[in-house]
């Protein structure tokens, strides 16, 4: 019997075999019970077994006269099974509690012995990956904590937020002496609190960090938090009370409605909650807007679980069937980031409006899913009800996520039917769907067709052209602006400033940095942003840099905006000891941050460090994201690993054109051109359509390979079948291609016959494989053409003197440096290139 008792209780007699302990509700395993903590057990078992059988039989009686039962009996059963049964079923009951309260004394334990001495635990907090991972790790004895463990004392979160404001005032944390004084003294002030509220400030609805207090007093600027490590247990309760007894006082339900709201507006969402739960199980009808007002403050504070409650709340009170508060559900589920959650609450409303509409398409448009969001628009149409100018923007904002021109212009069509394209706001909405669907010309005509524009109608039509790199047209827009009037707001200023880094203006962008300091928006972040990218894109780092270390608050953008600038600097070293400072400063990177850090090992060719960053991408659970794919693809390639490129090509879940290309590059830099044709036969299989990029890379590495035949084709192909214009760079890679092959008249002829100006880069290409392969004739037309464009290019004339040497022609030597003297080419610039 007594084993029977001891397996009930889920410990086995023997001390040698551990059973590990599992609970559903937490989302990581409990650790292992100590075999000493287990010996003790079973000595408390075998003291305890002999009381419980001595109570066998009030146990079987109690469990039959309530009802409750351990275990399913026949009516047949005898005494002594019930019995044991019974005691079997008591003693799981009492073992399970020994169990908590030991984990739970041991959880006490262990937060003291981190709050004693945290320099000898890690903090794994920003780096885990899994829930299952814990938040604090000792560094000898690897025993885990978790912040969310519910056998943790209550105080552990205050004392944690009181550590850090100690550790930021430069003060050590607190001793066990110091813990009993701070105590009384804590107590003291809550009292004070309660006795008089009035002298204190309530902090709650404004408060950024657990670290500020919930209240503080107005002259002496004591602080007091509500889940302070030293605040008393009668605290909340307390708390509760104060806030309950506003309904009682007034007799109820206008009273309760009204602190509801109040309490919401405050920022003090559980206690509002509370209260509506009070006002319920006192069946205290609240009115709809109590209901909704608590709906709008979950929707502010992102809380979706108390959002839930209110549902719940909402089902019980039988309104679930109210169109409001249906509209509201399906808000608040949408902003919480609940799409589901929020087409659940739509598709079992008995009725829709249009506010109903216009929810689940703005809920799916602000989740990226615009096809659903258009799909949902034209069954609206189908019901019979009418859009409204809300729903057209909407729609049209679904449009411009997705860049579908031609639903636009259905839409557009639409508008103009219901007689809105006249109003200001569908108007804007109008120009920015145009602009990010790429057609310019139809976002500038309905532009110019506004009666009346905005700074938003402004914004837009500059941030179209400034998003289609016209950024001449941009700012020539912003002249027109100023010329009516019109005050930029903080998102012209954006715009505007990533046009002047669309095309490299430093002046214009200078400008603009005066007018924004001038507008008092120099120290908006989102400015500070755009303004250290367009610094960092003019090439001007220490400009960057500058504004960087003035901005009051810094995010992963800004820190991003600056290791992008170095990175495309080709200051590799500089962009890896910015995410270093990055890191310590507690900021976490996003996917983007890893990308132009992968970009910037490849520049370095730092194969290990990247190899490191590859890493972290995994902890951030990055790997799977198509940017961070191909930047890793790019980087393993530019620093000579061209197999552990191909392994991540190949685990990538989702490729782009921009993986693609950045494999065929790879190839073509270690000399594998036709592993980089076949990489673009697969590509076209898959129906990933080539682009620019994509042809440079391949043309590049027909170049290296020899590959003469196969280049013209390419080339051809491009411009005939897939509509790719070629530019500069291709141009510059055919005549490499010839100039390699020896085919030196071929590639003349192919620059003479080019549809736009060659420029030096192009003759320097040709007159470098003049030299190499001593076409004398050649070369110096080439260089005639170097020259006459860039006078001072010390290059032209190297390449041209060590033609003349390798061919035995001193004297034209000797014509040339004489040349290069009266071109006032400096000394300096002259580079013998054997």
């Amino acid at each position: 019997m007594a084993a029977a008792a001891a397996g009930g209780l889920g410990i086995c007699c023997n001390p040698n075999h551990h059973h590990p302990f599992f609970y559903s509700d937490l989302s990581h395993p409990l650790p292992l019970l100590h075999s000493s903590v287990l010996l003790c057990a079973q000595f408390r078992i075998r003291i305890r077994i002999t009381q419980l059988l001595k109570t066998t039989n009030e146990y079987a009686v109690s469990s039959s006269s309530s009802s409750i039962t351990c275990s399913s009996t026949s009516s047949s059963s005898s005494s002594s099974d019930s019995s044991g049964r019974a005691a079997e079923c008591a003693m799981r009951s009492w073992s399970l509690e020994e169990q908590h309260q030991s984990q739970a004394l041991r959880k006490k334990q262990l937060w003291e012995e981190f709050f004693s001495d945290p320099s000898q635990w890690w903090d794994s907090r920003s780096d885990k990956k899994n829930p299952r991972f814990p938040d604090f790790k000792h560094k000898t004895t690897k025993k885990g904590l978790w912040l969310a463990d519910r056998f943790n004392p209550p105080w552990v979160h205050g004392r944690l937020a009181a550590m850090i404001q100690c550790q930021e005032q430069g003060q050590s944390s607190f001793s066990a002496p110091e813990t009993s004084g701070r105590v009384v003294r804590v107590e003291r002030l809550w009292q004070e609190f309660f006795s008089d509220p009035s002298q204190w400030w309530d902090n709650r609805c404004i408060k950024k960090s657990p670290k500020y207090p919930d209240f503080k007093h107005k002259s002496t600027h004591e602080g007091l938090w509500i889940e302070g490590w030293l605040t008393p247990s009668w605290v909340n309760a307390r708390m509760a009370t104060k806030a309950s007894g506003q309904i009682r006082s007034d007799g109820g339900l206008r009273s309760g409605g009204d602190n509801v709201g109040k309490l919401c507006q405050e920022g003090r969402l559980k206690e509002a909650l509370h209260l509506m739960e009070l006002m319920i199980q006192q069946n205290i009808q609240a009115p709809k807007i109590s209901y909704a007002v608590l709906l709008k403050g979950c929707t502010r504070r992102k809380a979706l679980a108390e959002g839930k409650q209110v549902h719940a709340l909402i089902v019980q009170s039988r309104l679930d069937s109210d169109i409001f508060l249906g509209n509201t559900l399906i808000e608040m589920y949408a902003k919480c980031g609940s799409v589901l959650d929020a087409r659940k609450v739509f598709n079992k409303m008995p009725d829709h409006n249009v506010f109903s509409w216009t929810a689940i398409i703005s809920a799916y448009t602000e989740h990226g899913q615009g096809e659903e969001a258009i799909n949902l628009f034209q069954q609206m149409q189908q019901t019979g009800i009418a859009p409204d100018k809300v729903v057209f923007v909407v729609v049209l904002k679904a449009c411009s996520r997705i860049a579908d021109l031609e639903q636009g212009k259905q839409l557009h069509s639409h508008i103009i039917q219901s007689d809105f394209e006249s109003d200001i706001i569908v108007g804007s909405a109008l120009v920015d769907m145009y602009a990010k669907c790429g057609s310019i010309e139809h976002a500038r005509q309905v532009f110019n067709n506004m009666h009346e524009r905005n700074v938003v109608s402004w914004s837009a039509m500059i941030g179209g052209y400034a998003g289609q790199g016209l950024g001449n047209e941009a700012l020539a827009l912003y002249e027109e602006m100023k010329q009516e009037y019109v005050q930029p707001n903080i998102v012209t200023y954006v715009v505007l400033l990533n046009a002047c880094a669309s095309i490299a203006a430093l002046e214009q962008g200078k400008q603009l940095h005066s007018d924004i300091i001038r507008s008092g928006f120099e120290s908006d972040m989102i400015v500070g942003n755009a303004l250290i990218d367009m610094y960092a894109k003019c090439g001007y780092m220490e400009d960057a840099h500058e504004v960087f270390i003035k901005m009051n608050e810094r995010d992963a953008i800004s820190w991003t905006a600056m290791i992008a600038g170095y990175a495309g600097q080709g200051h590799g070293k500089e962009a890896l000891a910015l995410y270093a400072q990055m890191k310590q400063e507690g900021v976490k990177p996003n996917k983007v941050t890893f990308a132009v850090l992968l970009k910037a090992c490849g520049s370095i060719a730092a194969l290990e460090l990247g190899k490191q960053l590859h890493s972290h991408v995994i902890k951030r659970g990055f790997e799977s994201d198509v940017i961070v794919g191909s930047a890793l693809v790019d980087m393993y390639a530019k620093c000579g690993s061209i197999e552990h490129a191909y392994q991540v090509f190949e685990n990538m879940h989702e490729r782009d054109v921009v993986s693609w290309n950045a494999m065929i590059a790879g190839y073509a830099q270690q000399g594998f051109g036709k592993e980089s044709l076949t990489f673009l036969e697969q590509m076209q299989r898959e129906g990933m359509k080539p682009d620019q990029a994509t042809y440079v890379s391949i043309l590049s590495a027909c170049s290296h390979s020899g590959l003469v035949e196969e280049g013209r084709y390419l080339f051809d192909s491009m411009c005939k079948d897939h509509s790719v214009i070629p530019t500069v760079d291709h141009y510059a890679c055919m005549v490499d291609l010839l100039g390699r092959a020896g085919c030196l008249a071929d590639a003349e002829d192919f620059i003479k016959k080019m549809p736009i100006q060659p420029t030096a880069v192009l003759w320097m290409a040709l007159l470098g494989a003049a030299r190499n392969h001593g076409h004398v004739e050649i070369g110096r037309r080439a260089f005639d053409r170097v020259v006459k464009l860039e006078p001072q290019n010390a290059a032209a004339y190297v390449l041209l003197s060590n033609m003349y040497e390798a061919v035995g022609k001193r004297d034209e030597v000797a014509k040339v440096r004489s040349k290069m003297t009266v071109a006032g080419v400096e000394k300096s610039n002259w580079v013998q290139l054997d």
